[in-house]
C-alpha cells in the first residue's frame, strides 16, 4: 500500500494542534522561502501556532471544519473553513487553510480535504466557498484552478508587516463537492 493510499482522512481534534502547527510552518517554510523574509519564515514558532489552532478546535462553534490527514499516526496535512460574519463576493463561506506536507503534494489528498471543508460547510448552510492564496504561490493557485474555482480579485494586503500581493478564488456552486 502506498502513502496515499494509507493516508486517513478525519475530523481534527484539539489533540491534532501540535500536527497541524508543525504541517503549517513545514509547509510555509518550503512553499514561500522566495517569496517571504527567511528570518520571518525562521521565526515561525511551533508552540505560538500549536496554541491558535488548539484554541480554534476546543471551541465550541459549528461555524468552523478542520480535517486532518493523517499518516501512521502522524498529521501530515490539514484543512480548516469556516461560515463568513459577512459575505464576500457573493460567498458565504471560507477555506481558510489547506496544507500538506510536500511529499504528499500532488496524489489528490489536498483535493479529498477540500471537498470534506467544502462539504461540511455546505452542512452548515453555505452556498460558496472563497480561499485566499499568496499571489506567487503558482502550486497552490494552479490546485484551485484544476478544481474549478474562480479567480475573483488580485490585491495587495499586508501579513505580519509584509506586503503582499493576494489572489482571492471561489466556488459560487459548492455542488461540485457533492458525492457522485
Amino acid at each position: 500500500m502506498n502513502a496515499v493510499d494509507a493516508t486517513f482522512l478525519r475530523a481534527a481534534t484539539p489533540d491534532d494542534a501540535e500536527g497541524i502547527a508543525m504541517v503549517r510552518i513545514d509547509s510555509w517554510r518550503k512553499t514561500y522561502h522566495d517569496i517571504m523574509p527567511d528570518d520571518y519564515l525562521d521565526n515561525m514558532e511551533v508552540e505560538d501556532s500549536m496554541q491558535l489552532w488548539h484554541r480554534v478546535l476546543s471551541a465550541p462553534s459549528s461555524r468552523t471544519s478542520v480535517f486532518v490527514a493523517e499518516l501512521d499516526g502522524d498529521v501530515v496535512g490539514f484543512a480548516a473553513g469556516k461560515m463568513l460574519d459577512e459575505p464576500k463576493f457573493g460567498l458565504d463561506a471560507e477555506l481558510a487553510a489547506i496544507y500538506l506536507i510536500p511529499d504528499l503534494q500532488r496524489a489528490g489528498i489536498g483535493s479529498r480535504l477540500v471537498t470534506m471543508v467544502a462539504q461540511a460547510q455546505q452542512a452548515q448552510g453555505a452556498h460558496g466557498l472563497l480561499t485566499w492564496v499568496i499571489s506567487e504561490n503558482r502550486i497552490a493557485r494552479q490546485f484551485f484552478e484544476k478544481r474549478q474555482a474562480e479567480l475573483l480579485i488580485e490585491q495587495a494586503y499586508q501579513w505580519d508587516g509584509i506586503d503582499l500581493l493576494e489572489v482571492g478564488y471561489g466556488w459560487r456552486d459548492l455542488s461540485l463537492f457533492s458525492p457522485h
